[in-house]
């Protein structure tokens, strides 16, 4: 194969996205180029900025043929700021990208031709974020510049509603609402509890994961990673029992008052590390996992996988680790998926997965 080398130049045609946001073209020695910026079916002049193993990465130089997917971005912050990475692409095309993503993960980390049977979106693509947290370094404020540790200074967010960005002009870094409601369901949220970002796509989220539930009244809800309890509680009213668990003392004393807000009283909510909950004993009917971003620890795998529970609804929001995490809980097989537009005009997304008990049978 040829040898690429920095600063070499190149025209390509892009044919998808890398599952971080890029532009994804092919050199004609069959080499991988992650393009900056780069949209599906655009004819681009690029030139490489760094050399890996298997793939290569490069910036745009000049567009010779621009996408009919391209648009024009809305930010006059865009080209700096790393709040968001797709406001020069259609909202189709990301919600193309982003369902992409998710099957791709689900075929090549896990081995599964299941694919996302859809992406669930909103249609609002601004003004949703309930919090939001910026940088500074005492003399600026705003968000990280794009692939830097440099602060890109901003006097608004189209990420935010206006009143957020009021405060940012004040100068204030950390914003967030106090309370939140999830249908007929409220919820006090203390600075240091998670809440999900976009408060109208976690409704989406919860209903996909409280059909793929489907909790009979008989059933005990587990519900782990549980934070301030916002799914213990909207889907395991539908249980006779439900619990919840989590290792931020806050979220748990959140939790426990949102119970008593909402007048549910068949919930308990326990402190404590995942890894350490004998999941087996409890014999829970169906497990919800919610873990951060870096997926289930090895021994919260282990202690699934042992547990025997008939189902699991797995909720992420990085399709890699959960692609990894079920390849790993060899038991149980993948039922549904469904994606879940949480972050527009940013590359990430959020998902889905129904897995049940690989039961055995044996031949007489």
């Amino acid at each position: 194969m040829e040898k690429i080398n920095i600063n070499d130049t190149f025209t390509v045609s892009v044919t998808d996205y890398s599952s971080d946001g890029a532009g994804l073209a092919r050199l004609g020695n069959g080499c991988a180029v992650f393009v900056n910026g780069g949209v599906r079916g655009d004819v681009c002049r690029i030139i490489i900025t760094k050399v890996l193993p298997r793939i290569c990465r490069a910036d745009i130089t000049e567009i010779i043929t621009p996408s009919v997917h391209r648009i024009a971005p809305d930010c006059p912050a865009f080209s700096r700021c790393g709040g968001c990475d797709w406001r020069h692409i259609s909202y189709n095309e990301e919600l193309y990208a982003k369902r992409k993503k998710v099957n791709d993960a689900l075929k090549r980390i896990a081995g599964l031709d299941i694919e996302a049977e859809d992406i669930l979106y909103t249609g609002k693509i601004n003004g949703y974020r309930n919090n939001v947290q910026l940088k500074t370094n005492g003399k600026k404020t705003g968000f990280y510049a794009k692939a830097s540790h440099d602060i890109a200074e901003i006097d608004q967010c189209l990420l935010v509603p206006d009143a957020f960005n009021e405060a940012i002009r004040r100068g204030e870094t950390r914003i967030r609402t106090a309370t939140e409601t999830l249908g007929d369901l409220t919820f006090r949220i203390s600075p240091e509890s998670f809440f999900q970002v976009n408060t109208d796509a976690t409704v989406l989220l919860y209903d996909k994961a409280r059909e793929y539930a489907a909790l009979e009244p008989h059933e005990l809800l587990l519900d782990l990673y549980c934070g301030t309890g916002s799914t213990t509680l909207y889907i395991g009213r539908d249980a006779e029992r439900a619990i919840g668990v989590e290792l931020n003392a806050s979220a748990v004393a959140d939790a426990r008052e949102n119970a008593v807000l909402n007048g549910i009283n068949n919930v308990e909510f326990i402190c404590m590390d995942v890894s350490e909950l004998n999941i087996s004993g409890l014999k829970p009917g169906c497990l919800i996992v919610d873990p951060p971003r870096k997926g289930l620890t090895s021994e919260a795998v282990r202690l699934i996988g042992e547990s025997g529970v008939n189902k699991i609804i797995y909720i992420s929001c990085n399709p890699a680790t959960l692609a990894r995490d079920i390849k790993l809980l060899t038991n149980y097989s993948v039922v549904r998926v469904c994606a879940v537009d949480m972050f527009p005009r940013t590359k990430h997304v959020e998902c889905v997965a129904m897995l049940e008990r690989i039961t055995k049978t044996f031949n007489k």
